[in-house]
């Protein structure tokens, strides 16, 4: 369950003379990644803008992660209509959002979200519990390894 190395400490006693204070001092490990469920949240943003940009068609949000990007690993977003039997599906408000079952692992917890800006209007992942680091635009992440 727990990895509990135990350290003893011997430190000499400043109120006893010749007497000894032990010291049993107990060290868990932490695992923040463990109970990280294999699953998406998607915003009312997303949702919106899906809406918008999907009627009167069949086609969805697909998610994916390749290598690249400056940090590493890189978020891909495109709109598809056909599932592959490795997808997983995530669907709110009749908005829909695909992503392979190899992508997930690397971002799974995280929220999908519709952000506009002055500069860029984008699909973008929000705060993935997998990713460790990030470039400024949010578009490529470095993965934790706890």
């Amino acid at each position: 369950m727990f990895n509990l190395p135990k350290y003893l400490l011997k430190v000499p006693s400043t109120s006893l003379k010749n007497a000894y204070l032990f010291l049993n001092v107990t060290a868990k490990t932490i695992k923040p990644l463990e109970n990280v469920r294999a699953e998406l949240k998607i915003t009312d943003n997303c949702v919106k803008r899906l809406k918008t940009i999907t009627k009167d068609s069949n086609e969805f949000l697909r998610v994916s992660v390749e290598g690249g990007g400056c940090s590493g690993f890189q978020y891909k977003f495109d709109l598809d209509d056909k599932v592959n039997e490795s997808d997983k599906i995530f669907e709110k408000d009749g908005a829909k959002v695909v992503i392979d079952e190899t992508s997930l692992e690397y971002v799974k917890g995280a929220i999908v979200d519709f952000q506009e800006e002055l500069i860029r209007s984008s699909f973008k992942i929000v705060n993935n519990p997998l990713a460790e680091q990030g470039c400024s635009c949010g578009a490529s992440f470095a993965v934790r390894l706890d």
